[in-house]
């Protein structure tokens, strides 16, 4: 019951997270790139924020959570051993990733948005959302034991 309840709240803190990214991705980015105004980037990511950054948090640790009820202890992780694990080890690997991209994005990329430099918030933008889909993607095989 316990690994029932961290899942669900999983599934929905996943749903918020992917569901903003794509979102972002495949309504504001487009209108944002045709009309030049990347301001709308920056106020869906201020709106985003508040809801997407919680959903995050608590991706990370009902996935921690559930990867020790899996038996995928820190000592174990990266390590590949078997199925479970390696989705675990490159859903990690994901995530730091993505945790990467959105620090620089913090740092470098918004600061010094420009109509000029979209290139980098649309990369950025449609990286993260294929991370998050794949990281979708990986958690659903660990129903069937994993790669």
């Amino acid at each position: 019951m316990y690994h029932h309840f961290l899942l669900i709240i999983h599934l929905l803190a996943a749903t918020v997270w992917i569901g903003g990214h794509l979102i972002l991705a495949t309504r504001y980015l487009p209108e944002a790139i045709k009309t030049k105004d990347l301001d709308k980037l920056k106020t869906f990511k201020d709106k985003f924020e508040p809801i997407g950054m919680p959903s995050l948090i608590a991706l990370v640790i009902t996935g921690i959570l559930m990867a020790y009820d899996y038996d995928v202890t820190i000592t174990k992780w990266f390590s590949f051993s078997n199925g479970i694990e390696k989705v675990i080890s490159i859903k990690l690997i994901l995530f730091i990733t993505s945790l990467t991209l959105a620090i620089s994005a913090q740092l470098f990329i918004f600061p010094k948005l420009t109509p000029k430099r979209y290139h980098y918030v649309t990369i950025l933008i449609i990286v993260v959302t294929l991370i998050a889909i794949s990281m979708l993607v990986l958690g659903s095989l660990i129903r069937l034991g994993g790669l």
